[in-house]
């Protein structure tokens, strides 16, 4: 993979690492000087002040905890919560679109990390996948501005006093008080936003940002708000493949190639280095270029009232509002293979991957081109209020409460997903190779059936609809005693009430007429606009390989649609008339309720003439779950052709309730002590959990469709799950040499319990037949012949048999007398398998002297000792803990007189992001990103940002390096903009 499309930019950034990594040992004198306040006091902003409060932070903080914190009012470090993160060690990012959206801690993944806002839970919706109910629990950072954000906290060890769920990390954001800033201050901004990605159109779109605050009465009354408004358009072009299982060499099974010169295929001479008996492979199902343009707006609003009426109590109300909207278009071309004559070139094993493979058919083979229309909308709205009262004597109580909503859903009326194919029925061979960074796929197209718009007929097509809602109510009473005393510093308790409700529902409209539907002459030439493909696919080796597939095609999805439902009504049984808006076939409640009381102590004592800190707190938590689910009843399946077999259902549908219970005691330890100087040691003993996710909790069956050849799959919940569960130490030694400046070093262990595995049971489901292995399609191929095609099969059987017809459907209903299908069910439980994670963190944080510059290092080693086999039958259960990788940080940076700037590199090793049969890869990462500020005049400052500046690339690949199933080319994006701040 290519990670510099800039030669000489990458050697210049790559240098300039390396100088700071030379001299970042140096002394450091302070330095003073940024923005006067009054004669004899200076503020200090910017780079410098942000850095020096996150070290203030960590210094002073008991256990492990880092932080990052606003540069000024109105400004963080990067535009994105989960970009500013990355810079944390041990913490690294995915990213959607370009953009950091969720984080994964020590290698635990996103939905074991919890996400606090002011030290509340806040609910998290997304619409998940394409094939079930969204189900996550992990929060997306994309959702949140940075500008309203006066800092992030991220907790790596367990502590009493911390809401539970997060066993990588607790991420607190806090966000802007008024009583925090005496007087009238604030800041506006404007930028626009040239993003290199677009395929067409303005590259430019705006963002607009503000903060005020104000406090009046002698500052006993504050008012703060803030907004902003970012849009952002752009473009993502990827090439995607699904892989059959990793079968073994001396198998003969469905995909699997062919065995010896016997084959019934006749083309086992065509397999060059076949791999051996004992080597594992897989083979491409299928494989396609998607070119998606988004435009996506981000609103997000804060107002908070804060009143002091006396220096002892302080009440507090704040609403918090955010509003994603992303607008899709995708287009894509692609073939599917049906693995018969096929060719194909291997790697070495032990688990190999193809060089390439290829196909060659007779007439009617399509070259699959798809358009699909998205918009989607999450929304969250929390709404809180704190009381707090520092009593006489040392007592301290805090009453705090709040009420939060998460909502994602479809604006459009089509669904949340969609895939409204077409076709051109003309392939006479396909091949993809895997050899380049881009796959390269190309194809020959019979006489007649050229790649242009006159020969694409439409096909099959899903409308999947997704609805997700998550529901939080918190209340919790906080007290402490501070005593006066040699020994005992304080003594913290408190209770929390959390009320969590997430209803999670699921429906598609599927068509499965993958062999065509109206004919070319009858569908407008109009629909399809050829467009360059390898113009658009540009940035990667095989971008425009030899033979590459020269022009896909933008599909005008929203009129093909009416089309096709005027003419065929496709979108019949939508839940409205006019919509594609499936009726939900999974609708399911999720409701937790958990008490959680703790209690903590913390202690001061001299050791070694140095003072030292123990912490001890013990946390109780009893969780109920309530579970729920609806879900239709099907009453049939319906064979079209091929591999493909609908399940259809009807009006009937039943509804599952069960219920689950657990209890946990989460002891929490924490000393340190300074044995000399400005050194801190540190140690760490905690319990954490994290809760599993929606989707294994929630009740009912469902089945997945269409059914393929060899049956189908289905799934169901179970909330009777235990949650993960760590034990976790924590050590480390900080070095602070000046006020700005430290050297740390920091070991970790976790050792997790209570994984959920699936369970399998093979059975049929709802008495569903499998007509395409019936008497029927056996009779009709007999009387046809081998090489009669499926559109024929069901001709045959229609017209003899015609009681069986589903015209509707287009295909043969499952009777009686056909084969039961077989369906492999899967259900979550808690196995006994054990994981244990553990690794290094090192950081340096450096200023050199007063010359303005300042360099962060940071690199952090992560091993587990859980690994997948890549060797291993897809058969064979496999357990590896997913997300598991070393990371690296390099931030040089510039802050004097006014001007700053600041060049990042962020690094992520290769990492297994997921398994079911078989282990999905992700390839290493790096990306530079720049920034830039001048201050004009006292608070005046235009600004410059740069991310991605090298056009570092993406890609992803399962058994083998070659076993690709993403690729993707990545693209810069920068701003430029002003700021004013009073």
């Amino acid at each position: 993979m290519k990670a510099f499309r800039n030669p000489m930019i990458a050697r210049f950034l790559i240098g300039t690492s390396i100088v700071a990594l030379g001299t970042a040992a140096q002394p450091a004198m302070a330095q003073s000087a940024d923005a006067e306040a009054e004669p004899d006091a200076i503020v200090v902003t910017g780079i410098r002040a942000s850095l020096a409060k996150s070290l203030e932070i960590k210094r002073d903080g008991q256990g492990v905890v880092d932080a990052i914190s606003a540069e000024d009012i109105g400004k963080f470090p990067d535009t994105n919560l989960a970009e500013s993160l990355q810079r944390i060690t041990g913490v690294s990012i995915d990213r959607n679109s370009g953009e950091g959206s969720t984080v994964t801690v020590r290698g635990f993944g996103p939905d074991f990390n919890l996400v606090l806002l002011n030290g509340r839970q806040m609910p998290a919706s997304s619409l998940g996948g394409s094939s079930g109910a969204p189900a996550s629990r992990s929060f997306d950072f994309g959702n949140l501005a940075s500008e309203g954000i006066a800092g992030v906290e991220v907790y790596k060890s367990g502590r009493a006093t911390l809401a539970t769920g997060g066993i990588g990390s607790v991420i607190n954001i806090k966000t802007a008080r008024p009583l925090d800033r005496n007087g009238f201050t604030g800041s506006i901004g404007v930028k626009g936003v040239y993003d290199t990605s677009r395929f067409e159109g303005s590259k430019i779109a705006p963002e607009v940002s503000g903060i005020i605050s104000d406090t009046f009465a002698d500052g006993r009354i504050g008012v703060l708000v803030s907004g902003s408004y970012q849009r952002r358009k752009g473009s993502q072009a990827q090439f995607n493949a699904g892989w059959r299982e990793g079968y073994l060499g001396n198998e003969n099974n469905w995909g699997s190639l062919p065995v010896d010169a016997n084959d019934w295929r006749g083309n086992f001479a065509q397999t060059q280095n076949r791999p051996g008996p004992n080597t594992v492979y897989q083979v491409t199902q299928n494989a396609g270029y998607d070119f998606t343009s988004f435009d996506r707006e981000r609103i997000n609003g804060q107002a908070v009232l804060q009143v002091k009426p006396t220096d002892t109590l302080t009440a507090t109300i704040d609403y918090t509002f955010s509003q994603n909207t992303i607008d899709a278009r995708t287009n894509s071309i692609g073939v599917w293979f049906n693995h018969d004559q096929t060719s194909s070139s291997w790697t070495d094993g032990p688990a190999a991957g193809p060089n390439f493979y290829a196909e060659n058919f007779g007439p009617g083979k399509d070259l699959a081109i798809t358009g699909a229309v998205a918009a989607n909308r999450s929304v969250n709205r929390s709404i809180g209020g704190n009381l707090k009262w520092d009593g006489p004597g040392g007592l301290r109580l805090e009453l705090d409460g709040h009420h939060s909503t998460a909502e994602s859903k479809p604006t459009l009326p089509y669904g949340s997903g969609i895939a409204v194919g077409s076709a051109i029925f003309g392939v006479k061979s396909q091949k993809v190779d895997f050899t380049t960074d881009m796959p390269v796929i190309s194809v020959t197209m019979y006489p007649g059936s050229e790649i242009n718009a006159a020969n694409i007929r439409p096909a099959g097509n899903a409308f999947r609809n997704a609805y997700m809602r998550d529901e939080l109510n918190e209340f919790s009473l906080r007290g402490g005693y501070d005593f006066d005393a040699s020994f005992i510093d304080s003594l913290d308790f408190g209770v929390t009430y959390t009320d969590n409700e997430v209803r999670s529902a699921f429906g598609v409209i599927q068509n499965d007429t993958w062999g065509g539907t109206l004919t070319a002459a009858n569908t407008p030439d109009s629909l399809y606009s050829p467009t360059d493909l390898p113009n658009d696919l540009k940035g990667m080796i095989g971008s425009n390989g030899a033979g590459i597939i020269p022009t896909y095609f933008k599909v005008d999805t929203v009129a093909l649609i009416k089309l096709l439902d005027s003419q065929l009504g496709i979108c019949a049984s939508s839940q409205a008339a006019g919509t594609c808006l499936a009726k939900f076939t999974a609708d399911r409640t999720v409701k937790e309720k958990t008490w959680a009381p703790y209690i903590q102590s913390s202690h001061t004592f001299d050791l070694f003439t140095n003072p030292a800190h123990l912490r001890m707190g013990l946390r109780y938590e009893n969780t109920r779950i309530d579970s729920s689910a609806l879900v239709p009843i099907p009453n049939r399946t319906v064979w079209t052709g091929g591999n493909e077999t609908a399940i259809i259902y009807g009006a009937a549908s039943a509804t599952a309730s069960l219920k689950g219970k657990y209890e946990n005691w989460l002891p929490a330890f924490d000393f340190d002590m300074s044995p000399v100087g400005n050194i801190k040691l540190r140690a760490s003993y905690s319990h954490t959990i994290t809760r599993p996710d929606y989707g294994s909790l929630q009740g009912g069956t469902t089945l997945d469709s269409p059914i393929r050849i060899g049956g189908s799959t289905g799934a169901s919940g179970n909330p009777g799950l235990l949650p993960y569960k760590s034990k976790n130490i924590d050590l480390s030694a900080e070095w602070y040499y000046s006020n700005d400046s430290y050297i740390s070093a920091g070991f970790f262990h976790k050792k997790v319990r209570n994984f959920i595995s699936q369970t399998q049971v093979n059975q049929p489901a709802f008495g569903l037949t499998n007509a395409a292995a019936g008497p029927h399609a056996t009779e009709a191929r007999t009387a046809l012949g081998s090489g009669a095609s499926a559109a024929q099969i069901v001709a045959y059987i229609a017209a003899k048999y015609p009681s069986t017809y589903d015209a509707a459907n287009g295909g043969i209903i499952g009777t009686s007398g056909d084969p039961l299908v077989n369906f492999i069910i899967t259900q979550p439980t808690n196995s006994a398998q054990q994981a244990k994670l553990w690794g290094w963190e090192f950081a340096i944080q450096h200023r050199f002297w007063e010359t303005g510059f300042g360099a962060i290092l940071n690199y952090t080693i992560v091993k587990s000792d859980t690994k997948f086999d890549n060797a291993l039958r897809y058969t064979v259960p496999q357990f590896a803990v997913n997300g598991v990788s070393d990371s690296a940080n390099a931030v040089l940076y510039y802050d004097k007189n006014g001007l700053q700037a600041r060049i990042a590199y962020n690094w992520r090793d290769g990492f297994l992001s997921g398994y079911g049969f078989d282990p999905y890869y992700v390839k290493p990462y790096g990306q530079f990103d720049v920034s830039m500020s001048y201050e004009l005049r006292k608070g005046l400052t235009v600004f410059a940002e740069g991310i991605n500046i090298t056009n570092a690339d993406r890609r992803g690949h399962m058994r083998n390096d070659q076993t690709v199933f993403f690729s993707a080319p990545g693209y810069a994006r920068y701003a430029a903009g002003a700021r004013f701040s009073f």
